[in-house]
């Protein structure tokens, strides 16, 4: 019996976690699959270990698992995995399949034009979008959030889309404030590239405050990701993959 193990990141912002708990609940719905559980990397429960276990009670004879994660980084390619490799030596005869993150896509930039549409501001030829992403020392992480903004200068060619990142990356996302309070925009979008609220989400609004409107330009911060139909359809995706060939391979050692 096939079960389904979907793993979030955790957050210390118990919103983030109830989001996320909510968001796998609503994919769980569309799978066939009798044994779905959820699990969290760090900061909350249940962990990977405990999930893992959960589905092995129930009969579970294989677990397809798939992180609930937005880019490829060090969590997908090294700190899941790791874990996942530790319980698969822990129960060897149960099969262990690990798919791939959200990844870069059409639609994840389907999503981005509908934040932005919800501000109700016309984004104009004089606008500055920011594209802010979590960040990571993975170049990985520059690469695919660069594809993304890249995707979504195609949607706007008369705007200007700069990505930047709250950690370990450059721009960072105080640097990004400070070109947009140079520019000549009158308008300056900012797209959160999160999927649920948290620490993070807090830092972006707390660089606003420092920023605010001004007689010449307006700030509109925009809504992050949050649950929406098309992200639960790449998580489809990812799970039919893992029933071909094109199972991701991580590359921890």
């Amino acid at each position: 019996m096939e079960a389904i193990l979907y793993i979030c990141h955790g957050s210390r912002v118990k919103e983030a976690s109830a989001q996320a708990i909510d968001f796998i609940k609503v994919c769980m719905k569309s799978q066939s699959n009798e044994i779905q559980e959820y699990c969290f990397l760090e900061l909350e429960a249940p962990s990977i270990e405990e999930a893992y276990e959960r589905c092995i009670r129930q009969g579970a004879t294989s677990i397809v698992a798939i992180p609930l994660l937005l880019l490829t980084a060090a969590h997908a390619k090294h700190d899941i995995p790791i874990i996942l490799d530790k319980m698969n030596r822990q129960y060897p005869a149960v099969t262990l399949k690990y798919g791939r993150p959200i990844g870069v896509s059409d639609e994840m930039v389907d999503i981005l034009m509908e934040r932005l549409e919800e501000t109700n501001e016309k984004v104009t030829e004089d606008s500055l979008i920011l594209l802010v992403g979590r960040g990571s020392s993975d170049p990985e992480v520059k690469r695919d959030l660069g594809q993304l903004a890249d995707l979504l200068r195609n949607r706007l060619p008369k705007s200007q889309v700069q990505e930047c990142y709250l950690t370990a990356a450059t721009p960072s996302y105080s640097e990004a404030l400070e070109m947009a309070d140079e520019s000549q925009a009158n308008k300056v979008f900012i797209i959160p590239y999160l999927l649920f609220t948290g620490i993070l989400m807090q830092s972006i609004q707390n660089g606003l405050q420092k920023v605010g409107d001004s007689n010449e330009r307006k700030i509109i911060l925009c809504n992050y990701l949050g649950y929406h139909p098309k992200i639960e359809r790449v998580l489809k995706e990812r799970i039919h993959e893992l029933n071909g060939e094109e199972a991701y391979v991580s590359n921890y050692a």
